[in-house]
């Protein structure tokens, strides 16, 4: 029998003259007085707690109320910790990006994917770029070809205004952990250091913030 989420009636507080009682283990014990329940409760040691006032006459049943709250707290508290929340984090593209600015990016998006985030893969336009928007859908089609299994698509793109967008979540295969890439670097001039404080990390769907420009 579940108690109500409301704060219950326990012992003297009960009002009702008649109850039914139920015995710590779930039986039904049958329509007693109030004070023959509480007496019953008493002797065993335990507390009369009212688990459903509506009911005609009211339902008690004999517990001990504080060893079952201190059990409800824990339970809530361990329920808070196994919450996941949704993070989204984005990674930006360019139409005419090179082949090595292309692997940093999709390395990145890897990294993500395999720390169980959510990714927003934005493809940006600039100037008349935006009058061939299917040259930024073969560079993110590129990248899904490439991660395989490891990501699915659960936003397909879309083109909004001067960019496209696609969401990538976590794959049922597992992305493998970032190796350090000891390979010549692009210049700055043609990949962006990553600012931590453009990583986008929000409670089910929230706005994102680029996480680097091209």
């Amino acid at each position: 029998m579940v108690i109500s989420t409301r704060e219950p009636r326990v012992n003297d507080r009960i009002r009702a003259k008649e109850v039914r009682l139920v015995a710590p283990d779930g039986g039904q014990i049958g329509i007693k007085s109030i004070d023959e329940a509480k007496w019953l409760a008493a002797e065993l040691g335990l507390d009369l707690v009212e688990v459903a006032a509506d009911a005609k006459p009211p339902v008690v049943r004999m517990m001990d109320y504080g060893k079952f709250k201190y059990e409800q707290s824990v339970k809530a508290r361990e329920a808070r910790k196994k919450q996941t929340r949704t993070v989204i984090k984005e990674v930006q593209f360019r139409p005419k990006i090179g082949d090595s600015d292309f692997a940093v990016k999709r390395k990145r998006v890897e990294r993500f994917l395999a720390e169980g985030d959510k990714v927003k893969c934005t493809m940006r336009f600039r100037g008349r770029e935006v009058t061939h928007p299917e040259l930024g859908r073969v560079i993110l089609q590129r990248l899904v070809d490439d991660l395989g299994e490891r990501a699915i698509v659960e936003i397909m793109p879309k083109l909004e205004g001067r960019q496209i967008t696609m969401v990538l979540g976590p794959g049922r295969t597992p992305a493998p952990a970032p190796q350090e890439d000891t390979s010549p670097q692009p210049s700055v001039d043609s990949v962006e250091s990553t600012d931590s404080s453009e990583l986008i990390e929000t409670e089910q769907s929230a706005e994102t913030a680029p996480l680097d420009e091209e």
